[in-house]
């Protein structure tokens, strides 16, 4: 059984920083382009980051552009999000996720096969 298993999450307070990790048990998941969404109570799923399978490219939402920064570790098989800035509104529980090897619409989650359980952030103003 495939595993995406995130960890990192927290309390936080604003201005604050954390680190999101995800560790995936299938070795053929380094290939895989990774991403990273997150929801809110009461609304939908969104897109936070992705990255490509060798690291190269990366994309990010607006809403956390120039403060989350996601990477990968293909030796360790684990993608991260390190969240700096945090503000209240990132409160959410996040999702890693992983696509193929390639991917034509990246931003959304119906691309994604493999999701882990959720990690949750909390950032107190």
């Amino acid at each position: 059984q495939v595993q995406l298993v995130e960890s990192g999450g927290g309390l936080v307070q604003a201005g604050g920083s954390l680190r999101l990790s995800c560790a995936a048990s299938r070795r053929t998941f380094s290939t895989y382009y990774k991403g990273w969404f997150r929801q809110a109570p009461g609304k939908e799923r969104e897109f936070v980051a992705a990255i490509s399978g060798d690291g190269t490219i990366t994309y990010d939402a607006d809403s956390v552009k120039g403060r989350f920064t996601i990477s990968r570790d293909n030796v360790e098989n684990t993608v991260y999000l390190q969240m700096n800035s945090l503000k209240p509104e990132d409160t959410a529980v996040y999702y890693c996720a992983a696509a193929g090897p390639s991917i034509s619409r990246v931003r959304r989650a119906d691309e994604y096969n493999y999701w882990g359980q959720g990690t949750q952030v909390t950032v107190s103003s």
